[in-house]
């Protein structure tokens, strides 16, 4: 095969640049002087070729050359579109090599992950055979409105994290944003670098180790515009003063800076930030305290009201509760509001984890990036994206803090119509309640509304700019009036305190949120993956039965319609399509045949455990362990895809057989 003079060169090129990247002809240094030292008589002085290529083989050198020069195919050669910021992720195996599109006129910071230590939980860790699946670390970061994840590497006491992410600096207040800033503007941008580090069992099962914010700034006073950091990262929750672990982290701008700042200049800044922001919790504190004051004296009771102004984060940080909401626009990737629900709804819902019994609940409400990456929360978590995607969405919403039955706290979410519609939001289901107060001064005779919702008392209501304590002669919320207005019902706190503290842009300690990201899982590859392990996990289950197998793959097809509904139902609360579903299924099945089906929804794709909860239901055992004379089997599964990739997993079993009396 001949190349053409220019492809020839640049294949040498890229050779030399490989070969000088290995420091290969330091090694083949290494290896003619010990060859020489070691294998030749001192009369004998020459060395031969043959010899020397021997001598490179037998170390390994010529192999590990060989195993180093990937050809890569450019996927970007044929685009020639305009630089943009990086907003999102996409994971997908296998990986495929990009240039990365870099705009000579923007900043951009370098960060490098380069391995981690002492994560002593995992001392005791044996190292993983070549293809054994086994538990895993990533490290998801989060910087003005740009997300990364990193590769998942092995648990273990000094995990292999080897990324680097380029992080675009740009000032968005400036108009222009190609504008490349200097120093002393980024030295102005107290974002920080939110790094969450999760771990994913050997189940899939995800756990909330770390979460950092990483203070970036130092590298403008760095030399040659790089400096290495070792980062302590913290546990969470009741663990958030013990250390986890360390990770070794490199930044450096590009392009290099003109000019670098004193270290002088960068500390007296972090010094005033974090006086200015002292400042203004102390003097929120201190307002908060005579609200409260204020709020008692109305009346005694109210002091066993949930009444809640401060809460923990994941590391224990206690941040006004206002600090967690914020108007979040989903893009291109959730179109109404009640897709919005649906979406929180299915992200799984798992109480924070506390040591040792009790009972007691231990409180932690996530940061938002925290708990997308874990995709899962607590129902505070939950109710806080649903009414900052309402807000998104131009709706008046509220999360409320109350109790349901047998006073158990919890938290949802309300929205406002201009008519005065009160709308309760269940953001763990994705249900929706009108609220129609009942009036208790009404006669006897007089038909009250009947409440469907489960809540049964409210203590507050907030959102990103107001806070209300209700001071209504009764916290029960079948009796609430919701007029906003009336301070003889709700008393609110002032707005200006809490936009000093909640306010995004200013310096405060409330991290900035993160965008949305798309869904990484293929829905159709997905449905087929768990319906194909269903159907093997029902055949052998119906073997240790003793009973044979025989699955109708057009019964299987006619049960998508249904499954279609039954989301699009969730999602909208409108059905539709089920009188074609029926006809189908008649048409399927002969006289004197019966038909059987049994739906059933998950927000995890974990086919064995889905088989077992469902076999702990008597209507689907009966099906699954269907005995009879011409038993036909179906299943069928359809994974919807959402945001985040949270999925929501509806199966179908069903079967058909003649009926004997």
């Amino acid at each position: 095969m001949s190349l053409p003079p220019e492809k020839a060169s640049e294949l040498k090129q890229i050779i030399h640049q490989q070969l000088v990247k290995m420091d290969v002809h330091g090694r083949i240094r290494e290896v003619l002087a010990e060859t020489i030292r070691e294998e030749l008589a001192p009369e004998h002085q020459q060395l031969s070729t043959e010899d020397l290529i021997k001598a490179l083989r037998q170390r390994g050198i010529i192999d590990d050359v060989m195993k180093e020069l990937k050809f890569v195919t450019d996927v970007n050669e044929k685009k020639t579109s305009a630089p943009k910021p990086s907003t999102h992720f996409i994971d997908r195996e296998p990986p495929v090599l990009k240039k990365t599109n870099i705009d000579p006129t923007r900043r951009y910071l370098y960060l490098q992950v380069l391995g981690g230590k002492a994560f002593l939980e995992h001392l005791q860790e044996p190292e993983p055979l070549p293809g054994q699946i086994c538990s895993t670390f990533t490290l998801c970061l989060h910087f003005r409105n740009q997300r990364f994840r990193s590769k998942p590497v092995p648990c273990a006491c000094k995990p292999d994290f080897h990324d680097g992410f380029l992080l675009e600096v740009h000032k968005d207040s400036l108009g222009d944003g190609s504008k490349m800033v200097d120093a002393t503007t980024m030295l102005s941008i107290c974002d920080p670098v939110h790094m969450v580090l999760i771990k994913t069992d050997t189940f899939g099962e995800t756990t909330l180790v770390a979460s950092y914010f990483l203070e970036w700034r130092s590298v403008l006073a760095a030399e040659n515009g790089i400096t290495n950091v070792a980062v302590e990262l913290l546990g969470v929750g009741t663990e958030s003063k013990v250390s986890v672990g360390v990770l070794n982290i490199r930044l450096e701008m590009y392009p290099q800076l003109n000019k670098t700042l004193s270290p002088e200049i960068t500390n007296t800044q972090f010094a005033l930030e974090r006086q200015k922001t002292a400042e203004k919790e102390r003097l929120f504190l201190v307002y908060a305290k005579q609200w409260w004051r204020e709020y008692l004296q109305i009346r005694p009771t109210h002091n066993a009201r949930l009444v809640k102004i401060f809460a923990q984060d994941e590391n224990g940080v206690n941040r006004p509760v206002c600090s967690y909401i914020r108007p979040l626009r989903a893009g291109r990737l959730l179109d109404t509001p009640r897709q919005a629900a649906r979406f929180v709804s299915v992200l799984g819902y798992e109480r924070a984890p506390v040591i040792g019994g009790g009972g007691g609940k231990q409180e932690q409400w996530c940061t938002l990036l925290a708990f997308l990456c874990r995709n899962k929360g607590d129902c505070e978590d939950h109710a806080n994206l649903l009414c900052s995607l309402l807000l998104g969405f131009g709706l008046e919403a509220f999360v409320c803090v109350g109790t349901k039955a047998k006073g158990v706290p919890h938290t949802w979410v309300m929205t406002c119509g201009t008519d005065g519609t009160i709308t309760f939001w269940e953001s763990l289901t994705g249900h929706r309640y009108i609220h129609r107060p009942i009036n208790p001064d009404d006669p006897p005779l007089v038909e009250q509304p009947k409440p469907l919702y489960p809540y049964r008392t409210i203590g507050c209501i907030f959102n990103h700019q107001k806070f209300f304590g209700n001071c209504q002669p009764s916290d029960a919320v079948e009796v609430c009036v919701f007029d906003l207005h009336d301070e003889s019902k709700w008393k609110p706190m002032s707005g200006e305190a809490i936009k000093s503290v909640c306010s995004p842009g200013t310096t405060s300690s409330v991290p900035p949120f993160p965008p949305l990201c798309a869904s990484t899982i293929d829905a159709a590859v997905t449905s087929n993956e768990v319906e194909l392990q269903l159907r093997i996990l029902v055949s052998e289950h119906r073997k240790d039965l003793g009973l044979s197998t025989v699955w109708d793959d057009h019964l299987s097809y006619l049960l998508s319609p249904a499954l279609a509904a039954y989301e699009l139902e969730r999602t909208t609360s409108i059905s539709a399509g089920n009188e074609e579903f029926q006809d189908a299924v008649r048409r399927a099945v002969p006289d004197g045949h019966t038909f059987k089906g049994f739906p059933i929804h998950f927000v995890y794709r974990n086919a064995r455990r889905a088989f077992a909860t469902c076999l702990r239901s008597p209507f689907c055992e009966e099906i699954i362990c269907c005995r009879g004379d011409q038993v036909r089997l179906a299943v069928r599964v359809r994974v919807f895809t959402y945001p985040e990739s949270a999925c929501a997993v509806w199966i179908m079993f069903a079967c058909k057989y003649r009926s004997v009396l």
